[in-house]
């Protein structure tokens, strides 16, 4: 019964922070143009929901220069997945499915704001998708991807999809290989029981992708980072 009435009261506040900072993002791209205020918001609900579900970030592994954009690749194992990486790292573009931006407030902050939609139902939307966040982050933002495309079902790891590497051979940016760990087992694929546990993001050394030039290459890249992330990955920590 505690454990119900702790979930029932972590999930209101999830929702509750979420309508506060998006409505305060969605008013800050009237007001602003470099983002400030709007990616200090989500990366604000972010620490909020991680401290009030109980979760610690953990981060070991190779320090970055946050002076330079980067494509940050992982493994998705979680919806905690999405505020770990915001809350640790600066000024963070999600590409988001297009169904997304249906949600009030929520979505809407998201379709108007610095964060990339992607329409998965037509192969030319999801392309000019990629050309977009290829010219965000050669203007100086970073993005962040979830290579399998969709959250696992059982904690492994499902097989890797190219646009995480297509997007690398655009922009000529670094993909920086993070392994997201213990995130399963805090709230599963069709979950909404909310378990407290620590959160670990394996950083590894950023990888250059300016020789990255055909279809060939992209493969080649996603097998080599498939391979960091299977290396660093655990479904569970202590």
């Amino acid at each position: 019964m505690i454990h119900t009435l702790a979930t029932l009261l972590r999930i209101f506040v999830v929702i509750a922070t979420g309508f506060f900072y998006s409505s305060l993002a969605l008013v800050s791209v009237v007001f602003e143009k470099n983002g400030k205020l709007y990616f200090y918001s989500g990366k604000k609900w972010a620490q909020i929901i991680m401290r009030v579900c109980g979760i610690e970030i953990r981060v070991r592994g190779e320090p970055l220069d946050q002076s330079r954009s980067y494509i940050y690749v992982t493994n998705h194992a979680s919806m905690f997945d999405i505020p770990a990486v915001l809350a640790t790292f600066p000024r963070v573009r999600i590409m988001f499915k297009k169904e997304l931006s249906y949600i009030p407030i929520f979505g809407w902050s998201l379709r108007w704001g610095h964060h990339i939609m992607v329409d998965r139902s037509k192969g030319s939307e999801a392309m000019k998708s990629l050309e977009r966040a290829a010219n965000d982050i050669q203007s100086g933002g970073s993005v962040i991807l979830f290579a399998e495309g969709t959250r696992t079902r059982d904690g492994k790891l499902l097989s890797f999809k190219r646009g995480a590497f297509t997007l690398a051979a655009k922009s000529g940016v670094p993909i920086v290989p993070i392994a997201i760990n213990g995130s399963f087992k805090i709230l599963p694929k069709h979950s909404i029981d909310i378990r407290p546990s620590p959160i670990e993001l394996v950083v590894e050394k950023p990888i250059e992708t300016t020789n990255i030039k055909t279809r060939e290459d992209e493969i080649a890249l996603m097998n080599r980072v498939r391979d960091i992330i299977v290396r660093n990955y655990r479904e569970d920590i202590e």
